[in-house]
């Protein structure tokens, strides 16, 4: 069995540019939290989008566990794009009512859920009976277990809190389990 603790990012300080956007000070308190939920776990790997707020989430725990973050540039953010008449939330729901809709620039839900779930397959090969940890982001993170579990989807992505850490566990390419430690 391979377990995943999938770290949504702590929050943010606001920035159109998404690569280099760092953590709060608050994300940054909060990302110690999660470095004291987690160390206590034997961690295998540790894997992340390459979007600073999710590595500065999570290099605490590498750290204190001697162990380099791989970065996989299929965990980013999905691109939700030009969304012009509805605010964030409003053109999130629409995607996950329609998974093929994109706004202009963006992606849709199943694109970019193919394009992380590729990623993420990769990794529990890579990864077999291991613990490892994901920093991520909220709706990539759901687009990966909506892939193991259609009934996780906007409700969840929309309940998520920030950070967050789940629990997921997997036996041959299937997840067995899911758990919210955070």
């Amino acid at each position: 069995m391979t377990t995943v603790y999938f770290i949504r990012h702590a929050h943010s300080i606001y920035s159109k540019d998404e690569l280099n956007r760092p953590l709060s000070e608050k994300g940054f308190l909060d990302a110690h939290n999660i470095t004291q939920q987690l160390k206590q776990i034997d961690i295998h790997a540790i894997y992340s989008s390459p979007y600073k707020r999710a590595i500065q989430t999570i290099e605490d725990i590498a750290n204190l566990k001697g162990l380099s973050i791989k970065t996989i540039d299929a965990l980013k953010e999905r691109a939700l794009g030009i969304i012009q008449d509805n605010n964030f939330q409003q053109a999130v729901q629409k995607v996950w009512d329609n998974p093929e809709l994109s706004f202009e620039g963006g992606e849709s839900n199943k694109t970019a859920q193919q394009r992380a779930i590729d990623a993420f397959l990769y990794i529990l090969d890579c990864q077999m009976d291991k613990q490892i940890v994901i920093g991520t982001h909220g709706n990539i993170l759901t687009l990966i277990l909506n892939y193991f579990d259609n009934n996780i989807g906007y409700e969840f992505w929309k309940d998520l809190q920030m950070p967050a850490i789940i629990k997921c566990c997997f036996q041959n390419n299937k997840m067995i389990h899911i758990s919210l430690l955070y």
